[in-house]
């Protein structure tokens, strides 16, 4: 309600005028609002105080949220929307090696300013980038808000609750290593307790006293100690430093995402055998059902698809080129097979290297390639030396595009189970 600037005071009377919006018949996030005013006052008394208010009639209405209004008595039709939506995380370290990846990929994110939600990406027609906390990304991706997004498959598991509807596009982006476990006290009680089976049958646990575990993960909490025989279980939940609340006595044990463990061992806690939930890294999800609907997101997650795939596939591998003497394209690739232990990826590539001699064109050498993973790389070259190479060019790559990305394939037939 708008306060007008008409106001007196006589007295212990005060004459106040409130300007009281009309909500006309629209919708706001599939509501529909009345056309009438919500409340008539005329006079309210409060002791030496009487307040008079007046209703005054008003046109304001609430934004229009892709919605059409179909007139009066008709139910309100929601629109289709046109426009692909892929949901990023907003922020941490999982937020800036999305969008690293993404660059790598020749994706541009481009937003305005740094404090909107909302971006574009210019190699991706109709697509809009949308920033939301990682358990958003994936309850979006749920009610089918979002159509696509990157997220940790920790967080994929917790939030979609193994949702048919939920698929895996990529499984491995090679980000946000990590895996979910149980970590208890190396002291007391747990001193001498290092397996979950272990745990388990400890004859403390009872109806009265359950094992107390603090989480952010309740949902895989829950379904993992009770499918290792767990009965008595006390699952909480707390913002943050889990690894105190053993120290505090508030809980028995923790589950929690461990990456080096050197969290744990700072705070006298160990990892226990058989207490591994999952791995998790960064992964590429999709909407089932707007795959199969739409072909236009589609046909957006495949060319995303091969891009990563691309890019990961090159990642620590190496072009190496030599030249090498010998007397056909043949004889060289039957030396680089079977002299070597790099052929490269399906085998070397040989090409003729032209001199000239005396004014004539001649061939005395062979230019081979092959793709060498980086930790081989030295070895490899010495191989090629003592084979006959020199001249040795070593060069980083940057993709791998094979005849059809074999994650594609499978994403295909994912779709019609």
């Amino acid at each position: 309600m708008a306060l007008s600037p008409a106001m007196t005071r006589q007295g212990s009377l005060v004459g106040l005028q409130i300007q009281q919006p009309t909500l006309r018949r629209s919708s706001y996030l599939g509501l529909q609002l009345t056309s009438q005013p919500c409340a008539k006052f005329s006079s309210i008394s409060r002791g030496n105080l009487d307040l008079r208010c007046q209703v005054i009639p008003s046109s304001t209405t609430l934004p229009h949220f892709n919605v059409d209004i179909s007139g009066p008595g008709k139910p309100i039709r929601s629109e289709e929307r046109t426009t692909i939506r892929l949901a990023l995380p907003s922020k941490g370290r999982m937020a800036e090696d999305t969008l690293g990846l993404m660059k790598d990929c020749q994706l541009s994110v481009r937003k305005l300013n740094p404090r909107q939600y909302i971006a574009d990406i210019s190699e991706l027609k109709n697509v809009e980038v949308w920033f939301q906390r990682a358990s958003d990304v994936v309850r979006k991706l749920k009610t089918g808000d979002v159509d696509m997004g990157i997220v940790g498959y920790d967080m994929l598991r917790e939030y979609g609750e193994d949702d048919e509807d939920l698929i895996v596009v990529h499984d491995a982006l090679g980000f946000g290593q990590c895996h979910l476990a149980i970590g208890i006290p190396t002291y007391g009680i747990f001193e001498n307790i290092n397996s979950l089976s272990e745990l388990a049958a400890m004859p403390l646990w009872t109806e009265d006293r359950p094992l107390r575990v603090v989480t952010g993960y309740t949902y895989l909490g829950k379904k993992f100690l009770e499918e290792h025989g767990f009965k008595h279980v006390e699952l909480s939940t707390a913002d943050g430093a889990l690894e105190a609340a053993p120290a505090m006595g508030t809980a028995d044990a923790i589950l929690d995402l461990v990456s080096s463990g050197t969290t744990l061992r700072e705070n006298n806690l160990k990892e226990i055998s058989g207490g591994a939930v999952l791995s998790s890294q960064g992964v590429f999800v999709a909407n089932k059902k707007v795959l199969l609907e739409r072909k236009e997101v589609l046909d957006v997650a495949h060319e995303m698809l091969e891009r990563f795939e691309a890019h990961l596939t090159a990642q620590g591998q190496f072009t190496v080129v030599a030249n090498m003497r010998g007397d056909s394209a043949d004889e060289v690739a039957d030396r680089i097979l079977n002299a070597t232990s790099y052929p490269g990826l399906q085998g070397p590539t040989v090409s003729p290297v032209y001199t000239n001699k005396g004014g004539k064109t001649a061939v005395d050498y062979y230019a081979i390639i092959i793709c060498v993973p980086k930790f081989q790389l030295y070895q490899a070259v010495r191989e090629l030396r003592k084979a006959g190479g020199s001249g040795v060019l070593v060069s980083p790559l940057t993709y791998i595009f094979d005849e059809e990305t074999p994650r594609y394939r499978q994403l295909l037939d994912n779709l019609q189970k």
